[in-house]
């Protein structure tokens, strides 16, 4: 008995050395942690439960069936952060590059079914080579199967993916289908071709980092959501995510306690907006007003700027923010921030997280790249998101809403819940100086005149009361007393029951 069970320690031993000290150390070399070291630093203390440590490859070309290490290059399992279930993956680089064969998809495609079929959140960490190339289809055969369950998973439990190395051809359509991407600076990166196929092909030459590094996929590409300066970072940050999602979308999200008044009055509000309408403003500084203990936890950052969009609390329940900036492009929508918005929107909607949406949007920009790159369809990802919504949504609009963008931004036209506004807003077709100068065409010459014909347009028509006149805009609040009332709507909500016609899907203006 006493030999087996010694026999039993070794293997495991074996199984948890990876590739060896050598390759670990290069790991390390590298800024980079082992592939059980990130496990361990995502979860809980001594709460990760392994599955198929011994697994082994079954290939036996070019001389593979000498080289078979145990657990084939993934470390695949459960376990809990902050005390929910969590499945994950974590490729082994120093085993095989963490190249992916067909066991080594087998042993992914197991936890990610079982984390669809007990709902739970399914965690990647990418670290791999890529295809192994001894495996031939086999191996692009895993990926496929691997591919299939990130679509049978989308929308029903969140996926996560970590970027922790390299991520290229085939593999990074895995991660393109979950719902969040992280990278590590100067040690992750994604491409479909590498610099020496670009070079080959269209004799550009680019680095591997400006091609798919961390910097290039968060500002240019909007590929990932954040990237992070080491890997100890970027788990930490997905453990901080993980704990304003759901475990599934047959479940809320959890509430955490708060120690934060719901009816906080935050009086700096009532002179946030400029007196001149043209000075820009930082919303964000009224998201961490409104969000319980300032704690705002923002998605993609870097990309499309001028608009804004992450998770905060409000009385301990998780909210989904969606908020134009007016410091950047003077927050008007344009094709990024229209992407960008739309898929935090739709994933919010995915998992009966409630939306915040904070308008001051002077409209779509103009311009003829925005209209060759197709800004009216990229423009209605964004409406169409909205509209097919049936979470709690709550909008405060601020300063501007003009034109399509003030029907676009979660307005009472597209089932909107509660839509407020500050007396500071101005709601029309569009700025009372453009629309006197169309309107008024003959005074075009006389300063004096204009100016009379752009105040009445403001009187008349951009002013809030106009459209809480006609209901589209439920109540004109006092800036100061924001939280309090978003916080009354959200809790009014808790029980919202809303469905669509039956359909198999839509079809979104992709």
């Amino acid at each position: 008995m006493k030999d087996i069970l010694q026999e039993l320690k070794d293997r495991r031993a074996e199984a948890r050395m990876g590739g060896g000290a050598r390759r670990v150390e290069a790991q390390h070399a590298k800024g980079k942690l082992t592939a059980r070291e990130r496990v361990e630093l995502l979860l809980d203390e001594g709460s990760f439960e392994e599955f198929d440590m011994f697994v082994a490859h079954r290939c036996t070309d070019f001389g593979m069936e000498k080289d078979r290490p145990y657990g084939d290059g993934v470390v695949t399992g459960w376990g809990t952060i902050n005390g929910r279930l969590v499945y994950l993956f974590s490729q082994d680089f120093t085993v095989l590059g963490g190249s992916v064969s067909e066991t080594h998809a087998k042993k992914i495609c197991k936890i990610m079914d079982m984390a669809v079929q007990n709902g739970a959140p399914v965690i990647g960490i990418n670290d791999s080579g890529g295809a192994r190339i001894q495996e031939g289809v086999d191996s692009l055969a895993g990926y496929g199967e691997v591919f299939q369950r990130n679509i049978t998973a989308s929308g029903v439990v969140p996926q996560i993916s970590l970027i922790m190395g390299p991520c290229a051809g085939g593999a990074v359509y895995s991660p393109a289908m979950t719902d969040f991407i992280f990278m590590v600076k100067d040690s992750s990166y994604m491409f479909v071709t590498g610099p020496d196929v670009v070079k080959t092909v269209t004799n550009e030459q680019v680095t591997a980092e400006e091609l798919g590094g961390a910097t290039t996929h968060t500002r240019k590409s909007s590929v990932a959501d954040g990237a992070f300066e080491n890997d100890v970072e970027a788990l930490a940050e997905v453990r901080r995510l993980v704990d304003f999602l759901p475990s599934s979308n047959r479940e809320k999200a959890p509430v955490r306690p708060f120690f934060d008044a719901p009816d906080r009055i935050e009086a700096s509000l009532d002179t946030l907006i400029p007196d001149n309408p043209n000075m820009p403003y930082d919303m964000k500084e009224l998201i961490g007003k409104l969000a319980d203990e300032g704690d705002f936890y923002e998605i993609q950052a870097e990309f499309a700027k001028n608009m804004i969009t992450g998770f905060i609390r409000i009385e301990g329940q998780t909210v989904g923010v969606v908020a134009n900036q007016p410091m950047v492009l003077a927050g008007c929508l344009d094709i990024d921030s229209s992407r960008k918005a739309a898929r935090f929107v739709r994933f919010c909607d995915c998992f009966e997280i409630p939306l915040l949406t904070l308008v001051d949007v002077p409209g779509f920009l103009p311009g003829v790249t925005q209209e060759y790159n197709g800004v009216i369809k990229h423009g209605a990802k964004l409406l169409f998101a909205y509209g097919e919504a049936t979470v709690p949504k709550v909008t405060v609009i601020t300063r501007k809403a003009y034109g399509g963008a003030y029907v676009v931004m979660s307005s009472k036209h597209l089932n909107g819940d509660f839509n407020y506004a500050w007396p500071t807003s101005e709601i029309a077709v569009m700025g009372a100086k453009g629309a006197t100068e169309i309107i008024h065409r003959a005074d075009r010459g006389n300063t004096e005149k204009l100016a009379e014909h752009a105040k009445d347009y403001e009187d008349r028509f951009a002013s809030p009361f106009v459209a809480a006149e006609r209901g589209f805009v439920d109540e004109v609040i006092m800036p100061s007393t924001t939280r309090k009332r978003v916080a009354r709507a959200f809790a009014s909500l808790r029980g919202k029951k809303a469905t669509m016609p039956w359909k198999k899907h839509d079809n979104i203006p992709l």
